[in-house]
């Protein structure tokens, strides 16, 4: 009946989620909500690491990618959890800093770090730079250089293979704004680059093929394409890699269309392939890395709104419009991405009107579900619900409109707490002069 087993009807008719009644939660905590589920949090977690350790040994390492969903407790609970991180900005580094994580255990990327940036994540002491271009490498240089320390890196590299995802987060063809090329001999030159420095320490190479991949052979295809890289680099350079990170993408449940994954037996298929190629080309099994952020958090997720409207335009179509909207979750907008819309306040009422659900921003595209189904009898003032929003949801929302962004709740163990406190309007005037 739901796209996730925390999913589930009370006897009230509610929906509820990891256990507790959303509409009671709505109460308390007003809408537009965002609802966490710190068990399946951890419950995800396990599931790649204990995964990658039975595949891969006891040198794999498993990293939340923390773009996917950033905020205190999160770096906490990966701490907690056993799990490295992965970080794109002085904004993660910051907040894992203000959280006590241990950075040493975080891999820094981007394609586009500043000076400062690299200064502030070597001051903070992130363990591993994951470098994207010669650039870089040479800001890198310069800055452990300046220290007197020599940088832990990798080296981003692209092995040109199609995932069949959307083209916006499709990042492992070669001409992909991340990394250097394997098919132009480009990833080869950064190679040779990083082994002429003195300040720098390269452990390996990453790659990194898309998000929310579902196509059975994308990473196995990936560990082949890297792997014989990494044979041509100890064999045209003398130079072995000790790391391959290969990213992360798995992709999660949304609606019903999109297929159940079993994390465990996918990635016995990759090593299949992995413990192979080694075998085939004589080469030191590297360490594995693996950096799913979506499917760590995305299905912890649950965005709650309370409807202002209910608008019917003969003839053509019907629009709910809620409190919330592209500022809270621009996906839809930026992606078409689809979502599963529940009634929450009347799971049982029959769902006999089909509707767009509408956000409240001033704005036509402001759409965040088009086609869904939802009760007629809907009307202003009952809860709606928009399941698997706990990845780039909170961490791409915005002010546009100067909207206030939602609170975050965490629940666990049947009972709630802020991890997040909901935005005031006097939050937004902070920063004018």
């Amino acid at each position: 009946m739901f796209i996730c087993e925390n999913l589930g009807v009370n006897d009230a008719g509610h929906l509820s989620f990891a256990g507790q009644d959303t509409a009671a939660l709505a109460a308390r905590y007003g809408t537009p909500l965002y609802l966490m589920d710190e068990a399946r949090i951890r419950r995800n977690c396990r599931v790649y690491r204990d995964a990658m350790r039975a595949c891969f040994g006891e040198s794999a390492m498993t990293l939340y990618a923390s773009k996917a969903n950033s905020f205190r407790q999160i770096y906490r609970i990966m701490q907690e959890e056993g799990m490295g991180v992965d970080v794109v900005s002085r904004g993660e580094i910051h907040t894992a800093a203000r959280a006590g994580y241990d950075l040493s255990r975080a891999f820094y990327h981007g394609n586009a770090k500043s000076d400062a940036d690299i200064a502030y994540a070597m001051d903070c002491g992130v363990g591993c730079f994951v470098v994207d271009n010669e650039d870089e490498l040479h800001a890198v240089e310069a800055e452990a250089a300046r220290r007197g320390t020599a940088q832990r890196i990798l080296l981003r590299v692209t092995p040109g293979i199609d995932p069949h995802t959307y083209e916006a987060v499709n990042t492992g063809m070669v001409d992909s704004k991340f990394g250097r090329a394997i098919a132009t001999g480009e990833a080869e030159a950064l190679v040779r680059l990083a082994l002429s420095l003195r300040h720098v320490r390269l452990l390996g190479f990453h790659c990194h093929v898309g998000s929310q991949v579902f196509a059975e052979d994308v990473f196995e295809r990936a560990v082949d394409v890297m792997l014989r890289f990494i044979a041509q680099m100890r064999d045209t350079l003398g130079y072995t890699a000790s790391v391959l990170d290969l990213g992360g993408g798995y992709g999660v449940r949304y609606t019903d269309a999109d297929p159940t994954l079993d994390i465990a037996e996918k990635l016995r298929d990759v090593a299949r392939v992995f413990h192979a190629v080694c075998a085939e080309l004589s080469l030191s099994e590297p360490a594995v890395a693996l950096e799913p952020g979506r499917s760590i958090v995305a299905d912890a997720g649950l965005t709650l709104y309370t409807a202002q409207s209910v608008k019917r335009i003969r003839g053509y179509k019907n629009y709910v419009a809620v409190d919330g909207g592209m500022t809270d979750n621009p996906r839809f907008a930026l992606y078409k991405s689809r979502y599963t819309v529940l009634p929450a306040g009347d799971m049982n009422a029959p769902r006999n009107m089909r509707c767009d659900l509408a956000g409240c921003c001033c704005e036509s595209g402001d759409i965040l579900q088009q086609d869904v189904a939802l009760p007629d009898t809907l009307r202003r003032g009952d809860l709606v619900a928009v399941c698997t929003t706990g990845a780039y949801n909170y961490a791409m929302a915005s002010n546009y409109n100067r909207v206030p962004r939602p609170c975050v709740v965490m629940l666990r163990d049947g009972d709630s707490y802020v991890a997040v406190r909901r935005e005031t309007v006097d939050d937004l005037t902070g920063l004018d002069a």
